[in-house]
């Protein structure tokens, strides 16, 4: 399992359950828990005093997702419709980086087409 620290576990899982459809396997106040049913899974905890990281200050950034998607545009739309944010600052043409709810950046790509598949 992946864990992402942040401040309020439930909202930010229910953003990344609703972008990844993946289901809720443990929800609490400190911790909320998703999987897609294969194996992956991902955490949030709950952090007291978090401080989102700054992007793109890649010495602070702390991860990110990176995310395939067959239409980077549909995938950007529903993303912000659920919460996230498009910062200015985009590194290159081929994915768009977006900030999560609690200001984490994640990548949407579109792996195959750049592979040439």
């Amino acid at each position: 399992m992946f864990t992402i620290d942040c401040a309020d576990p439930r909202a930010l899982g229910g953003f990344y359950r609703d972008l990844l459809g993946w289901e809720v396997t443990y929800d609490s106040d400190e911790a909320v828990m998703l999987s897609n049913g294969e194996g992956a899974a991902l955490g949030f905890g709950r952090i007291d005093d978090y401080q989102p990281p700054q992007w793109p200050d890649s010495g602070l950034k702390q991860f990110h997702l990176d995310l395939d998607t067959a239409d980077i545009p549909a995938a950007e739309a529903r993303a912000v419709e659920l919460g996230a944010t498009v910062p200015d600052f985009q590194p290159g043409a081929t994915w768009r980086v977006l900030l999560d709810p609690a200001g984490h950046p994640f990548c949407l790509a579109n792996w195959s087409a750049s592979q040439g598949g």
